[in-house]
């Protein structure tokens, strides 16, 4: 009878609690995705966008773990492989621009492992 009871209540807290799965997860299509709103202050210069703080700002919310940073920061790397400097250069200063702190420097050569 025990066991009966046991197993009933175990198969009633399977159902009630929700799966632990994270609603966000962090890849590189969605990193790249978050870069469409600042491509033109990248490509072109000028002011950069409220779209584009907008977009930084997401893309930090979502960046709940150190796992989730350094995959930000893995994706951004990959993105300026093929990047010139001035490029790099403008979207390393769209945090300051924006008045938002990131979580590591943004740039070429940055230590993806070293990010928390």
């Amino acid at each position: 009878m025990m066991k009966k009871l046991l197993l009933f209540l175990l198969l009633i807290y399977m159902v009630v609690t929700p799966p632990s799965t994270k609603a966000n997860v962090i890849t590189c299509d969605t990193v790249n995705d978050s870069v469409i709103p600042y491509l033109n202050y990248v490509t072109y210069g000028g002011n950069v966008s409220e779209e584009c703080c907008k977009s930084f700002i997401s893309c930090l919310n979502n960046a709940i773990t150190t796992s989730d940073r350094q995959i930000i920061c893995s994706c951004i790397k990959d993105l300026f492989f093929t990047a010139t400097n001035i490029l790099v250069k403008r979207t390393a200063s769209i945090p300051e621009k924006c008045g938002i702190k990131f979580p590591f420097k943004i740039s070429k050569d940055v230590d993806c492992s070293k990010v928390l």
